[in-house]
């Protein structure tokens, strides 16, 4: 994930100077990420697609302002999660807005470095695992530990409390850990 630092550089560079290669950097890093969190709302690739390259448009439009943005990352999943729903209500498709009652399914898992260690059936378990959890639980999992984003940001972008991110995370962390026990001396002498 790109760092806050290099967001807040490539944002003044866009912000003042019209800078179409940020842009494109700024698009590049955060597009993905932004296109499954939209996908978890609207359930199409096509959709979500249009929603963040629209949101995307509106940010080059706006640019002259955008230096005013605290944190832009939240601000671009806010800005595509309200997208999102403003579209699921045009399709008559979504009758609250309540997260909880959201049944959101974040598209894939990405692995850092030292997680790709872990096995392939060990990965196979774990992407089971966390599409068994509860939506709220599965949104906050993928947000916080996929596209590690803080806390803060998380409860910002879903507009619940730091608090319930923490139980939330910790939930999902507890029922993982619960469904990957094992022992350890089964493992080393079946080799």
């Amino acid at each position: 994930m790109i760092a806050a630092a290099k967001i807040a550089y490539l944002q003044e560079r866009i912000a003042r100077y019209d800078d179409q290669s940020a842009y494109k950097e700024l698009f590049v890093q955060l597009y993905n990420p932004l296109l499954l969190f939209a996908a978890s709302f609207v359930k199409s690739k096509e959709s979500a697609e249009e929603i963040v390259s629209d949101v995307f448009m509106a940010i080059w439009e706006k640019r002259k302002r955008i230096d005013s943005i605290s944190n832009l990352r939240v601000y671009l999943y806010v800005a595509v999660k309200n997208s999102a729903i403003n579209y699921l209500a045009r399709q008559n498709k979504l009758v609250t807005t309540n997260i909880g009652e959201m049944d959101l399914e974040p598209e894939s898992i990405y692995f850092n470095p030292e997680q790709l260690l872990i096995t392939a059936e060990m990965s196979r378990r774990v992407k089971e695992i966390v599409d068994q959890l509860p939506p709220k639980c599965k949104i906050i999992f993928k947000l916080v530990k996929e596209d590690e984003l803080k806390y803060r940001e998380v409860a910002e972008i879903l507009n619940l409390s730091i608090k319930t991110v923490e139980n939330q995370l910790s939930i999902a962390l507890r029922k993982i850990g619960a469904a990957l026990s094992f022992d350890i001396k089964k493992t080393i002498s079946s080799r």
